[in-house]
């Protein structure tokens, strides 16, 4: 893994910001703009660079794309603390000053889904018809868990989310009274100088913390296994296709394919691809050229799209979007919005969404064990009440 130029980035407020449809308003932005730049790229943004369109509204409320200009910006470096306001000494003394409380966590949750079991294993069964009529290889089918009416401190919960399950890109993110809390372990996209960066996640297998050499037998399970490493291979030449759109001829190369990274619960397999980035290529050409990440929707992607449209019940929203930053350099780094919780203060309508990825080999009853487990973990993150109602 490419790691991290800073240990932990916070910014507030927002001097100026830009919330559209269209990529292209945010060159001008970022143009207009110098300084640090943080914000958001929807699912959904893919309706506006001709991939598909989704019929249903996002419940959460976020906008398809949002960016803004810090207020306030604090970063965290080698154990040093850079404050960036127009009042820099007041600022620290303050956060100095106050103690951190946590605020309550939650009450009263009960997820639930909009799709049923037998619901599901027909969809899948649907899905598996369009990969045997060669329509597409493969595809990350992703069902909703919600709950209606509930309140949470989305601090409190992203302290406990992140404590359980500490992942490399995780993010709080609020937007109006929107809540992104997420605890992703996956990079989308890198640039540093001219230099593209994209590390795909597909394999994962859980490990075994009780004895240290079946957990090594694990993970070169993982490493050998064919239905991931294929499942693997597949969104690597998806990203390798991206990066050739906007990258110098014959620069886009695999640094490493089938790499197994070891994280507090699991064992995950993920590839490496970068390329030089051409000259004069805008932030809106990347993006059209690479997003929404193959990791989260599957091959062919164009059509994938159009069968995500066609069988999830929910709408995506931000998950499976991205959150990240671009900084004074234009350098950025942006993850995948997987492993989240997403919650509106206003509706108190709370969310999060699994997936996995079908291909013609798949389970139908075990990808929706695998979708059970996934939604598990946030219910106990959750404190949610009962079972599973499915």
């Amino acid at each position: 893994m490419h790691p991290h130029q800073y240990d932990c980035l916070l910014a507030a407020g927002a001097k100026h910001h830009t919330k559209s449809y269209q990529l292209e308003d945010l060159d001008e932005f970022l143009q207009q703009n110098t300084g640090w730049k943080f914000g958001h790229l929807s699912y959904e943004l893919k309706n506006s660079i001709g991939k598909s369109k989704s019929a249903q509204t996002d419940a959460v409320g976020f906008p398809p794309m949002f960016f803004f200009t810090p207020q306030f910006f604090l970063q965290i470096k080698a154990g040093a603390l850079v404050i960036t306001a127009e009042d820099p000494e007041e600022i620290c003394k303050e956060i100095f000053s106050q103690k951190i409380a946590a605020d309550g966590g939650v009450s009263g949750v009960k997820l639930q889904t909009k799709l049923k079991k037998d619901q599901y294993l027909r969809k899948i069964n649907e899905l598996q018809k369009h990969i045997v009529r060669g329509d597409c290889y493969e595809i990350n089918f992703c069902i909703e868990f919600f709950d209606e009416g509930v309140m949470i401190a989305p601090v409190d919960i992203f302290q406990k989310l992140t404590a359980i399950s500490p992942n490399p890109f995780s993010a709080l993110y609020k937007l109006d009274q929107s809540y992104l809390i997420c605890a992703s372990p996956e990079r989308f996209l890198m640039k540093k100088g001219q230099r593209l960066v994209s590390q795909p996640m597909k394999g994962t297998i859980k490990r075994d913390l009780t004895n240290a050499k079946e957990d090594e037998k694990l993970k070169l399970h993982l490493h050998e296994s064919a239905k991931d490493q294929s499942e693997n291979v597949m969104v690597v030449d998806m990203v390798r296709n991206d990066l050739s759109k906007i990258c110098i001829d014959a620069s886009v190369k695999v640094d490493e394919l089938f790499g197994v990274y070891t994280y507090p619960h699991v064992h995950q397999m993920i590839s490496t691809i970068s390329g030089e980035l051409k000259n004069e290529i805008r932030f809106s050409e990347i993006i059209a050229a690479s997003f929404p990440m193959g990791s989260m929707t599957g091959a062919p992607k164009h059509r994938v799209m159009e069968l995500i449209d066609q069988y999830e019940e929910s709408t995506r929203g931000i998950f499976s979007g991205s959150v990240g930053y671009i900084n004074p350099d234009n350098d950025f780094d942006f993850n995948v919005v997987i492993r989240s919780i997403m919650y509106n203060a206003s509706t108190k309508y709370l969310s999060c969404q699994v997936g996995s990825g079908i291909t013609f080999y798949s389970d139908p009853e075990k990808e929706w064990e695998e979708c059970m487990l996934k939604a598990e973990a946030i219910r106990q993150v959750l404190g949610a009440e009962g079972s599973l109602d499915v």
